[in-house]
């Protein structure tokens, strides 16, 4: 029988290696129709003078979310899509501003939103978290993020602050909050997302394993983040949203947690926890692989 850390050890192969393989599908630029390329047209949010956003709704067709924020002395952003995103993104920018791109925050290291890191390495500091520029390095990824902070970090243009925040594992273990204080908004990457990809598929939380994600602390991770004072949030993937709705997905994650860790206390094995665990009120399709990585890590 295998012990619980050779099972974790195997799923975090798996994890790895379906990450590659999502990784050199999504670096392929996809047909996307006239209405889906209007969806993922650059547009201000709304009461926040001088940024913007680039939408983004998944991890195959549209990246994630980027935030512009344009200071009057050139342009931050945060995230930039894939390995082929650097091209629309500055044209798109271009169509708002004439400020050069400075700075570029990175919310985490996966290929749908620092995949054109080196592309703006040459006009424009990219800065992340320091174990989001491990990831990089160990995953064979290009653009190495070429400043980097253990905790919090600000950057300032034109008298202006964009905070970065490390608040602990969730997602990955590098997941940063990006905060803009005077427009109370942050970009949380995907530590929360919410809604349904541009295929029309549902979004549900993922823990990458292999790049040091955890469900366990994922919920203590987002407390700190709902302790900064903001009213309006930027997914890592889909709508401008509200803080209330991260307090909603916190809730529900928590649940999700809770759940599973009852029936590891009720003595329910890892075959069976899939068909145990009632989660139809989350609206989360977790795959049987993703309820098992949770049950493996919490169970360990």
């Amino acid at each position: 029988m295998k012990t619980k850390i050779a099972i974790m050890l195997q799923m975090a192969f798996v994890f790895s290696l379906a990450s590659m393989v999502a990784i050199n599908f999504a670096q392929e630029r996809p047909a996307l129709t006239p209405e889906q390329l209007d969806r993922l047209t650059i547009r201000p949010v709304s009461g926040k003078e001088g940024l913007y956003l680039l939408p983004g709704f998944d991890g195959a067709l549209s990246g994630g979310n980027v935030a512009v924020l344009v200071t009057g002395d050139g342009v931050i952003i945060v995230d930039n899509k894939f390995s082929y995103s650097y091209g629309d993104i500055t044209r798109q920018i271009g169509t708002v501003t004439t400020e050069p791109i400075r700075y570029v925050l990175n919310t985490h290291h996966h290929f749908d939103h620092a995949g054109s890191n080196a592309d703006f390495m040459p006009v424009a500091q990219v800065i992340g978290h320091e174990n989001a520029r491990i990831n990089i390095v160990r995953n064979g990824q290009t653009g190495a993020q070429n400043v980097t902070f253990a905790s919090r970090t600000s950057v300032f243009l034109n008298g202006v602050e964009v905070q970065a925040h490390h608040f602990g594992r969730g997602h990955t273990n590098g997941d940063s909050v990006m905060y803009f204080p005077e427009l109370q908004t942050v970009h949380t990457g995907d530590l929360f997302i919410w809604g349904n990809r541009l295929d029309g598929t549902t979004l549900a939380p993922f823990i990458d394993y292999a790049n040091g994600g955890s469900a366990a602390e994922w919920t203590a991770t987002l407390d700190g983040l709902l302790s900064l004072d903001f009213d309006t949030v930027i997914p890592g993937h889909g709508p401008i949203l509200s803080k209330a709705d991260i307090r909603i997905f916190r809730d529900k994650f928590d649940h999700l947690v809770s759940r599973i860790n009852m029936l590891i206390e009720a003595g329910v094995d890892r075959d069976d926890v899939v068909t145990e665990l009632d989660i139809g009120d989350l609206n989360w399709p977790l795959a049987p692989d993703r309820i098992q990585a949770i049950y493996d890590e919490l169970s360990g």
